[in-house]
């Protein structure tokens, strides 16, 4: 089992070194020169990542995983997806598959990392960092959510669990993307693939994982000059008993084989 954890982190890691290549040239030059089509190139590569790694995972790895449900992909969707694995990201993006969902994402991934570190400025990702956010940095995430034109995907949650169980919710950058225009909201749960949450988790558990995706939605967002906490609460809640309906899902099916 290890064997195949690290087959796939192998052929993960170079795909990533060499698809930065592919961005840093051919895709950045293919919007450059044709400007209108530029939500249309970046849309088809980042999905064409998804199903990469998506394709690593399934093959190399033995996972296995339903078939992930589609969400609109118009401007004004926002999409909240509870966090359980390193996989979140590319079945998160393959759930809005007609274009490509900006990802709240963690400042220290806009450096260092191969591929994502580029993406994350390329594709205008919101950053952020609960411990040092500015009011700068603060304003940044209101405004790049108010006039995006992709949907904004954001983990509420922040961090992995060890159980798969979801956190409560961060508040703060939830607060303010709620706050920059009115949303039509889509829950997405996916089950099954904390076993993976960490590296090491991932080399010696890939095989194991069976993963299960459900959405939900949409919800239409209180008004952004209303305090969201009812609505914050009430998008918890859902997307815990989603969870709940996944787990129990699997356990009769369990039984019944």
């Amino acid at each position: 089992m290890k064997f195949r954890g690290a087959l796939v982190i192998a052929l993960a890691g170079t795909s990533l070194l060499a698809a930065e290549v592919v961005q840093r040239t051919l895709i950045v030059a293919g919007a450059r020169l044709f400007p209108s089509r530029r939500h249309r190139i970046f849309a088809a590569w980042q999905q064409r990542l998804a199903r990469l790694m998506l394709g690593i995972v399934r093959v190399a790895g033995g996972a296995r995983f339903e078939d992930i449900p589609q969400i609109p992909s118009s401007p004004g969707v926002l999409v909240m997806m509870n966090h359980q694995s390193l996989m979140d990201i590319p079945l998160v993006v393959r759930a809005t598959r007609d274009s490509y969902p900006r990802i709240v994402t963690r400042d220290r991934y806009a450096r260092g990392k191969p591929l994502i570190s580029h993406m994350v400025r390329l594709y205008q990702y919101p950053t952020v960092n609960p411990k040092a956010m500015t009011r700068a940095d603060l304003d940044l995430l209101q405004q790049t959510a108010a006039e995006s034109p992709v949907p904004i995907a954001i983990f509420p949650e922040g961090t992995r669990t060890r159980d798969g169980s979801i956190s409560r919710f961060k508040r703060m950058g939830l607060r303010l993307i709620l706050g920059a225009r009115k949303w039509e909201v889509w829950l997405v749960v996916a089950d099954g693939w904390w076993q993976a949450a960490r590296l090491t988790d991932f080399v010696g558990n890939i095989s194991k994982v069976r993963g299960r995706i459900r959405a939900v939605g949409p919800f239409s967002s209180p008004d952004p000059e209303l305090d969201p906490e009812t609505f914050i609460r009430e998008m918890e809640d859902r997307m815990n008993s989603l969870l709940e309906e996944l787990r129990k899902e699997h356990v009769d099916l369990a039984q019944m084989a």
